[in-house]
């Protein structure tokens, strides 16, 4: 089997557990493991790692697991660039090298992030929402793997999926005027509103109106998604949650947080809407079946007691042709099916990262 058909089988394997949203711990081990030695067989940098642990693929603490650095380093791609359908980039800032993520075939990222959106934003059974964004438009093709979800998220969930998407926020800025307008026309035509932005783009939004409240229809939702970069002044979620309610007159259980990363192919979300199929508490993001999300000692990298804090270690299936497993610093500790998010880790690059990014590197 050539690799690329090797791909295509595992694809079909991994759209055909998200289709179904669900799968055992046994699936998911085996369905991971397989994914792993397709990819150590045809990238030789997750070779050169797994060979440093010892080679052995029986369980998923011993998948080799790359660092987000890695991404910004290395070509974590098992096909050869002419075969890249799609590469997103991170944000970065000014002077840094950009972490890439190259994809041979974008239908299971676009799958993925449909079937867990539409579960955590949409109350089953009302009608099509009007989606508005709160972002600038992507490039094209887009570069920004969020401005590919939400473009995405619009072409799926939109009550006029063929109209292009309304971006509200350019290079002049946030475009209030606008957005009071498509506010105005969802009251009208009697939809609900699904309003899909960045901190960011929310606190400039806030800033904006200072203490003017916006007419939303009851029905709106806000998924609030990423951090700051330095770009504005930073403010606590729970802070901005409580902003946002009262701007849009709505429930702070319908704003809900989004959880993603360019390096992965699935999103967490808080399961906090109202009649939504994601159930749990704010503050708690839940996890796709296909993606694990464990809290893992920083030197070992195996999983933290229960209740415990670790950094946060994923292993997304829908992840085919890059890297199966991702170390983040972000600080993480289980909660129930899920996760509570606890910031970054302070200080230094923890040494199980700094070893695994020399093991990639051949050193």
């Amino acid at each position: 089997m050539t690799p690329t058909a090797h791909s295509d089988v595992l694809h079909e394997r991994v759209s055909e557990v998200v289709a179904r949203a669900e799968l055992s711990p046994e699936e998911f081990t085996s369905l991971a493991l397989d994914i792993a030695r397709f990819q150590a067989a045809y990238q030789p940098a997750l070779a050169r790692l797994l060979a440093r642990q010892g080679g052995r693929l029986e369980t998923l603490s011993d998948i080799p697991v790359v660092t987000v650095e890695a991404f910004r380093n290395l070509r974590l791609a098992v096909h050869p660039a002419e075969q890249d359908e799609q590469v997103f980039f991170t944000s970065g800032t000014t002077g840094d090298q950009r972490g890439r993520h190259f994809f041979r075939r974008t239908s299971t990222y676009r799958q993925a992030a449909l079937r867990w959106g539409r579960r955590a934003l949409l109350e089953p059974g009302q009608p099509a929402p009007r989606v508005l964004c709160l972002a600038p438009a992507p490039a094209t093709p887009p570069e920004s793997s969020l401005g590919f979800m939400l473009e995405a998220f619009h072409a799926a969930f939109d009550a006029a999926p063929t109209a292009p998407p309304r971006w509200l926020l350019g290079a002049e800025g946030l475009q209030l005027s606008q957005l009071r307008v498509e506010l105005a026309l969802a009251s009208e035509h009697g939809q609900s509103l699904l309003v899909l932005g960045t901190s960011f783009a929310y606190v400039y939004l806030l800033d904006a109106l200072g203490s003017e409240t916006l007419p939303a229809p009851a029905q709106t939702t806000l998924m609030l998604t990423g951090g700051f970069k330095g770009k504005t002044r930073e403010i606590p979620v729970s802070e901005l949650r409580r902003a946002l309610a009262q701007a849009f007159g709505v429930s702070e259980r319908r704003v809900i947080g989004e959880y993603g990363m360019t390096e992965l192919s699935s999103q967490l979300y808080e399961g906090t809407l109202p009649g939504g199929e994601l159930v749990g508490p704010s503050g708690v993001y839940l996890p796709p079946p296909w993606l694990d999300v464990t809290p893992v000692e920083p030197v070992s990298l195996q999983p933290v007691a229960s209740g415990e804090v670790g950094l946060a270690r994923f292993i997304d299936l829908a992840n085919v042709d890059s890297s199966l497993a991702i170390l983040t610093r972000d600080q993480i500790r289980r909660v129930g099916s899920g996760i509570e998010l606890l910031g970054r880790a302070p200080g230094a690059e923890p040494r199980g990262c700094s070893l695994a990014i020399e093991a990639l590197l051949g050193r």
